[in-house]
């Protein structure tokens, strides 16, 4: 089922309109096969998933410059307050110093008793002026944080929103990719629909019983994963009742009290790497390149994923993806 990225959910050449898919050898019209809308069918299926992970990097991204806006707003407000606050201290400097009780330097030298109390008192009088200086730096330095913080804050901004339009032209795009594959997959007889499940995802095993992880936040998310076994594959899903790859393992990892990004790309970023021959359960095992797809290990070779939309949650081995990128540990 290789060598068929010929951009099958775009351009007249893959328009196939499919209505009935007698057998397996059947033909349908133009003298496709039915084997070989299949085959388009599994791939259309990866080639999704990219859009949607791609999709779910992008609300990561969207996430992190909203926060930047709102750390960037907080420092202005704090600059601003700071700002205030030496005002008013430097108006109150500037009132003891310069009126009240005699502070001028001619009354220190008409109301001196002594020289040594006329330096004592210029000296105290040199202090207070100098500290007004040091206030008034503050002030200035405050004045460009503030404008600084302002700045930053709108660029954020600007970067969230362009963010936020980049993602809702994606959204858009993908939802008429997610129609026209589930009408073609919705079309195959259901030995077909199988043989798209064992392309993009592997056959379903049965699920293990006593899979033990070598960290309890492993474990707890080893066991919110397997309990999840049946759960229908929705692109962009992240539970309780359906999921997406990335989806699913943020979830069983946000039962562990691990937060974990809704993006198989992000999710590769995290923890540690491991090698294969390292693995434990509770591993994140990734494919393609770049990362479009996560699972969990669960031991002996074996993985469970949201794997493909119309296959629920299920195990399946761990070469079942092919494409195998590599892994990460996340807890343990």
């Amino acid at each position: 089922m290789t060598g068929l990225r010929a951009g099958l959910l775009v351009g007249a050449a893959t328009a196939l309109t499919v209505t009935v898919l007698p057998g397996t050898a059947s033909a349908v019209p133009g003298g496709t096969t039915a084997d070989e809308v299949a085959a388009q069918v599994a791939e259309a299926s990866h080639e999704l998933e990219v859009v949607s992970e791609q999709l779910n990097e992008a609300k990561v991204v969207l996430a992190e410059q909203e926060s930047a806006v709102e750390a960037a707003g907080a420092e202005a407000a704090a600059a601003e307050e700071q700002l205030s606050a030496l005002d008013g201290q430097i108006r109150r400097l500037a009132r003891s110093a310069y009126t009240g009780s005699g502070l001028s330097q001619l009354d220190l030298l008409l109301t001196s008793d002594s020289a040594d109390d006329l330096v004592s008192s210029l000296g105290t009088l040199d202090v207070i002026a100098g500290h007004t200086n040091e206030v008034l730096t503050e002030v200035a330095q405050a004045a460009e944080q503030a404008d600084e913080s302002r700045e930053a804050a709108a660029a954020a901004a600007a970067e969230a929103q362009r963010a936020v339009d980049d993602i809702a032209a994606k959204q858009e795009d993908l939802e008429a990719r997610i129609a026209d594959y589930q009408e073609r997959y919705a079309a195959l007889t259901a030995p077909q629909q199988e043989e798209v499940a064992r392309a993009h995802g592997g056959a379903s095993l049965p699920a293990p019983s006593g899979v033990t992880a070598s960290s309890a936040a492993a474990q707890v998310a080893v066991d919110t994963a397997l309990a999840q076994i049946g759960d229908p594959y929705v692109w962009g899903a992240g539970g309780p009742n359906a999921f997406d790859c990335s989806g699913l393992t943020s979830y069983a990892y946000a039962a562990a009290g691990v937060m974990l990004p809704h993006s198989s790309r992000s999710q590769s970023q995290m923890g540690r790497p491991v090698s294969r021959g390292e693995l434990q359960p509770g591993d994140l095992l990734f494919f393609y390149s770049p990362v479009s797809h996560v699972a969990m290990y669960i031991g002996n070779g074996q993985m469970v994923h949201a794997s493909t939309s119309g296959q629920p949650v299920k195990v399946a081995s761990i070469d079942a993806m092919g494409s195998f990128s590599g892994a990460r540990r996340i807890a343990g």
